[in-house]
């Protein structure tokens, strides 16, 4: 995929939004060692990214951030890398 591929932030958006229902939905619709499970393997696979499309997969999010509305989901987005352990920590 190229920089400018509409695919990568659409699927940046599917990705995102499958953990944030994973995070958000009750244990009645989601098992949560089950959810928990999933997230990790989410972190996981993004962790396989080459360093050069993890860094465009952070790029996008920090676009769709920056043009979010809804500050609960922009917070989201922010926090994403964080979340899913592409980032060790939001101090550094």
């Amino acid at each position: 995929m190229t920089a400018m591929d509409p695919l990568v932030p659409a699927l940046a958006g599917l990705v995102v939004d499958a953990v944030w229902f994973l995070e958000s939905c009750g244990d009645e619709e989601v098992d949560p060692d089950s959810a928990v499970k999933m997230m990790e393997n989410i972190g996981w696979e993004l962790l396989q990214l080459p360093a050069d499309q993890r860094d465009r997969f952070m790029q996008v999010l920090a676009d769709m951030a920056a043009a979010e509305e809804n500050p609960e989901r922009r917070e989201f987005l922010e926090s994403f890398p964080f979340a899913v352990g592409m980032v060790e920590d939001e101090e550094g």
